[in-house]
Order: C-alpha cells, then structure tokens, then sequence
C-alpha cells in the first residue's frame, strides 16, 4: 500500500489541505478502511516506518492509531496495528431493478439464463469422470510437444488451428463419425462456445431467425443471443427436433441448430427419416444446419450414429465438437466443421479475430490422437460410462418409476427423467434437492426456448458418480419427490 499516494488521493477529493497532518491521516485511514480500500485484516504499518514513509513526526502516526483503535477500526496486539472485521461497511450495491449502466441490450438479455453450479456435486450434467482421465500420459506428451517445439512456434499461430491438429482430427471424424472432409475445412476454436459464437456471427445478421430445439442447450441461447439473432422455438419430442411444415412456410430459419445423437437436455435421438427431412428442408429456404456432436462418442445401446453431416453430399451443415466430454473441459480445445464453400471466407474472418496460440496443446492433442491413446480412452470410458447409466437407470426405476419415466438414457453422460404429471414443478424440486440433500439436478422446464416447453423433469448426469452410490443419491431425490407429489395431492383436494 503507498499510504503517500492515499493520502494525496484523498486530499485532492475531500479538499482538506488546511487541515493538521494528525488529523488529516486519521480521516484518510478511516476512509481507507470503511471504503474497504484497507480491508478487514490488513496489518498497517508500524509507526517509524510509516512517519518516515510520510515525512511526520511519529506522534502523528500514534495519535491517527490510537483514534481508530478508539472507535474500533483497528485493533492492536503485540506485532501491530490490525484493521478489525466489522471495521468495513458493505458498499451499496445497484437495485436488482436498476438499469445495467454501459451494457448493451444484447448483454442485459443473457442475465437470467440458467448456470450450472456446483460441479462436484452429483448428477451435475455435462461432467466427465476427470479421475480417470490418464493425466500422467497428457503431461508426457506436453512436456514433449514443447521439446520439440520449434521457436517459431512461440509466435502468433495459425487462425484456423495449426495443422498437425486438423489433419488428425479430420481423419478421426472421418473414421469415427462418417464426417466427409478435409483438413481445410477443419477449424479449431477454444470449444462448444466458442465454436457456437463463431457460427452465430459468421453465418447470419443481427435479426435474422435461427430455429432453437424447445427445450434447448442454454449455452447455445446465449451464443445466438449475444449475436443478435431472432430465436423461434420448435418443439422436441421422442424422435428430436421436429418442425412442421407452417413453421418452414412462416419463420423460415437463417440457421437451425440441433443436437442430434443425443438431444441436449432430454437425450431424444434424432431419427434418420427426420434428419433427413431437415437437410432437404434447409436446402430449400437456403439455410445452414449446426449439428453440435458434444458427446456422441458415447454411445451404450445400437451401433454408433453417424454425423448429419455426412448423409448427403455436400450437406448444408456446419458439424461442432469438443475435447471436454471425451478429455477434460479444462482443455479448452473444440472444433467446428465447414462446408468447402466456407473454407476461404471463415479463414478470412480467423485471421482477423481468432486467438492465435497455444501451439504446444495443440501438438500434444495431436499426438494423443495419432498414437491410439485417445481411441483406447474412449474404450475405458464407454465400459464406465455404460456401467454407471445401467447403475442410475435401475434406480430410478425402483425409486420413482411410479412417477417419471426416463428419456435419453442410450447414449451420452446425462438422461433426463420426465414426469407423469407436467403439473409437478420441475424448478421446486431442482430447487429442494439442493438445499435438503446437497443434490443438483437441472430442471427440464429451465431450458425452454420463449416462454415454456412440453418437457417436466430433470436432467441427471452420471458422469462423474460412481455405480455404488447411485442407488442411495436417487433414494434421497426420491424422497424430495414424492414429498412433492404429496403435497400437491393434498393441494388439489383442499
């Protein structure tokens, strides 16, 4: 802290230059210290350093203390002078109704979506098992990738992602996915989000309409929000998004954006007849798919789907995916795929706004790829993950399948479970299995498109609990469940 600096702020903004030296650092520290510039805690400086710092006689300094100590800013033991805890005053915080001063209106919509908190916690969705991630064989391969790296490398990278990365995961997704492309039209981006904003402004203008699934990812709202297009809801039912044919007619979509392999939040599978049927709809009023595969890669029942993007020829679609699901979300590593009439223009736009490094993550990924590492982590994943959904699914079915069914539970690391009676609220539950039991679920009702959708349930993600504790954590929900559905029992026949 440069007390000469605080004092001299001080003075220019009070205007108390008359006032004795005494008196001048006392008001200045008590300022200090109930602005919480000086906060609860703060050990001040003793005596004879600070009247030699401020050019004062000792007695000053002494007379400023001994007054704070008085009125109980600080208090004093034998190694010094300590700002006390209750010294601070809460600074005043804007009303919640108050306008957000220098936000756009883009940025004041994106408020009230919904985050997901407490990772660690169980059933949190979209959290992979990072124990079991081979953390020691990644940290070999990146202190190897930066052995070898070359120095010009430290430089800005490549926009679109350096190459090695993007030949290897064109030939994975080729491979694994029947994704039909080139190393070109791969582009690496800092994952799903980035991935998703990226699309939103390279692909459409502000006001245009992008069709969102009803319920729909929020993350994906956000991004397209933030990019100031027109969302229209179209509903989802067991079969995935499904839009009809007033809806092509009456709000042609710019962009549409679905999860296919595994609908994100009811896990619904997309059928091929619908898949389809949304690539010769997007043909025809000229518009773009994004086809975001988040977690495909885990797949438990059926032979693996393959990508809308390579059903047809030349499909209009723009294919994401991630390292988060199959890696770890730390990694910050995704990819978007484009069509080859995309290739020139995106990699324009790259060049003047993407982030440009990172260049040893990338080699090292690279490399985890090439080596079979990452195809025999995903083998060890698939065999937990299945393990765990067979684990949660059992339970449910004991504890509440008198009251929900479950949805989605053929692939991915999340199901959700759908009430019976759409008139349970989802958010009380969410909301009460939080605070009795420690549990975070996602309510269903949460992620509607507008103003609501036909799903009531929860998303449960398995990612990260193990088999033996599924039974007792879906006890405990089941308890905070039927006491719901008990209580609007008694509701509905008071």
């Amino acid at each position: 802290m440069d007390y000469s600096l605080l004092i001299a702020n001080f003075t220019a903004s009070h205007g108390h230059h008359g006032w004795p030296r005494q008196r001048l650092l006392h008001e200045c520290l008590r300022s200090a210290i109930r602005d919480g510039t000086l906060a609860p805690g703060t050990r001040l400086v003793a005596t004879r350093a600070l009247a030699a710092e401020l050019g004062v006689a000792r007695n000053t300094v002494l007379y400023a203390y001994e007054q704070l100590s008085s009125e109980g800013y600080v208090t004093t033991d034998r190694s010094g002078t300590v700002v006390a805890a209750l010294a601070c005053e809460p600074r005043r915080q804007a009303s919640s109704d108050a306008p957000y001063q220098g936000l756009s209106q883009r940025a004041q919509n994106l408020r009230n979506l919904t985050v997901s908190a407490a990772i660690g916690a169980p059933f949190v969705p979209g959290v992979p098992d990072l124990p079991s991630f081979p953390i020691g064989l990644w940290r070999r391969m990146l202190e190897r990738a930066w052995r070898t790296l070359p120095t010009d490398k430290l430089n800005y990278g490549d926009p679109c992602g350096e190459p090695v990365l993007r030949e290897a995961i064109a030939d994975y997704l080729r491979a694994s996915r029947g994704v039909v492309c080139e190393p070109a039209q791969v582009f690496i981006t800092d994952g799903s989000q980035s991935s998703l904003d990226l699309c939103g402004r390279a692909c459409a203008d502000a006001g245009e309409t992008l069709w969102m699934e009803n319920p729909g990812y929020g993350g994906a709202m956000a991004a397209f929000r933030a990019a100031s297009l027109k969302l229209e809801a179209i509903e989802v039912d067991h079969e995935g998004i499904a839009p009809r044919p007033q809806d092509w007619r009456e709000r042609p979509p710019r962009l549409i954006y679905t999860t296919p392999s595994h609908q994100y939040p009811t896990g619904t599978v997309l059928s091929l007849a619908r898949r389809l049927a949304l690539i010769d709809g997007a043909r025809a009023c000229g518009a773009l798919i994004i086809e975001d595969d988040y977690d495909s890669e885990f797949r438990h029942d059926g032979p693996p789907l393959a990508s809308m993007q390579g059903l047809q020829p030349d499909a209009p679609v723009l294919y994401c995916g991630t390292f988060s699901k199959t890696m770890f979300p730390g990694l910050r590593i995704g990819y978007l795929v484009v069509p080859p009439w995309l290739v020139q223009p995106l990699a324009a736009m790259r060049q003047q706004s993407a982030s440009r490094g990172r260049a040893a993550d990338q080699l090292a990924l690279a490399d985890f790829l090439r080596s079979g590492q990452f195809a025999l982590h995903l083998r060890r994943m698939r065999r937990l993950y299945r393990e765990r959904r067979d684990a949660l699914v059992q339970a449910l079915h004991t504890h509440l399948g008198s009251i929900a069914s479950v949805e989605g539970a053929s692939a991915g690391m999340h199901l959700s479970l759908r009430w019976h009676d759409p008139r349970l609220s989802d958010v009380e539950i969410s909301r009460r299995a939080r605070a009795s039991e420690g549990i975070i679920v996602n309510a269903l009702s949460v992620h509607a498109v507008g103003e609501a959708s036909l799903w009531h349930g929860l998303a449960l993600g398995y990612g990260q609990v193990a088999p033996e504790q599924m039974d007792g954590l879906v006890r405990r929900l089941a308890s905070v469940v039927h006491l719901a559905v008990y209580e609007n029992f008694q509701q509905k026949f008071k």
